[in-house]
């Protein structure tokens, strides 16, 4: 069970409000400082019952003067603590009716917070991608798995891409540009330098895991899909982005490096189809995440936020599956 620690700031006025604020939910131990001013209120929780609990507080607070909520990831705690039965969740009285259904899932602003720590085109960012990109480009010229493979778990694409997916989701264009620019700046960066190694090594196109990244098949459309849907789920139940970003940075970093040392060393129809598959992978990977995203429950809290995040979804999906379609047309035109 993932737990989380909530510290909560509400006003002293507040204390009668407590107990029908945590009805219906799973809190699993509950302590409280109090002074003059305000209460803290200290829970125990699963890590699904944030969200909900602290729609909750906000919805009651939001105005408060001093109103803050604090979320603490828990690595242990003793005495272990015991699950729910499922039979007494279902019974637990005062749950609200949208609340029946929740996920299996951290808290959207956790979510937020983990995708918003990876935006930023620092040289750290553009570091690692550039790095990921070299070991890719030796594992492919050596034609060695373990190598490549070793490359996807230094390369920080996971993050820019759950952003664009989970902005796509929550209708935040603000949150969406930044993971577009984000995105882009490390693409153009791993594409750069892979290009210039092309200008400065012999590339044999014939070598099966280059040959294999200048088209796309059925395959590379299911693992892209895969990819994105896992990296995604994944993310939301908080694990390592190191670990599940390697499922992302699969399906672009050597497809978009073979491209640009193809390019440099002037194949550019054995280039322009590993860019197409980068692309393809591209569109994949945020199609699957936002489904993911959808199936999960992620939404936002207010419902004209909601209504208007979800035009914006359909929109994108419509330009997603559009731009997959036509890319699709041109793969089968030009094959």
């Amino acid at each position: 069970m993932v737990l989380r620690v909530m510290q909560i700031f509400i006003p002293q006025s507040g204390d009668d409000k407590l107990a029908e604020l945590l009805e219906g939910r799973e809190v699993l131990g509950r302590w409280r400082d109090t002074d003059a001013s305000q209460i803290v209120l200290h829970l125990l929780v699963p890590a699904e019952e944030t969200e909900s609990i602290m729609d909750r507080f906000e919805q009651q607070y939001a105005d408060a003067k001093g109103f803050h909520v604090i979320l603490f990831p828990v690595e242990a705690v003793l005495p272990r603590p015991k699950p729910v039965p499922e039979e007494d969740k279902e019974a637990a009285p005062g749950k609200p009716e949208n609340d029946k259904d929740d996920k299996q899932r951290i808290s959207r602003e956790e979510l937020y917070a983990k995708v918003s720590e990876g935006l930023k085109v620092s040289p750290v960012f553009l570091g690692l991608a550039m790095l990921s990109t070299v070991v890719a480009a030796v594992g492919l010229l050596r034609n060695d798995v373990a190598v490549i493979i070793g490359a996807m778990v230094i390369a920080p694409l996971l993050g820019p891409n759950v952003a664009m997916s989970l902005a796509t989701t929550l209708g935040d264009f603000d949150l969406l540009r930044r993971a577009l620019i984000t995105n882009v700046a490390g693409l153009i960066a791993a594409f750069g330098l892979a290009f210039c190694g092309g200008l400065l090594f012999t590339v044999d196109p014939s070598g099966q895991a280059i040959a294999s990244r200048t088209h796309v098949n059925v395959g590379d459309i299911l693992l892209a899909l895969a990819a994105g849907s896992a990296g995604t789920l994944a993310f939301t139940q908080g694990l390592s982005g190191a670990v599940i970003g390697v499922m992302v940075a699969v399906a672009l970093v050597p497809p978009l490096v073979v491209s640009g040392m193809l390019l440099g060393e002037g194949h550019v129809t054995l280039a322009g189809g590993a860019f197409l598959l980068t692309v393809a992978n591209v569109i994949c990977i945020n199609l699957a995440g936002v489904a993911t995203f959808l199936v999960l429950g992620v939404r936002p809290r207010m419902w004209w936020e909601t209504e208007r995040a979800k035009k914006a979804t359909w929109r994108a999906i419509l330009v997603w599956l559009v731009l997959l379609v036509i890319l699709i047309l041109i793969l089968w035109l030009t094959q």
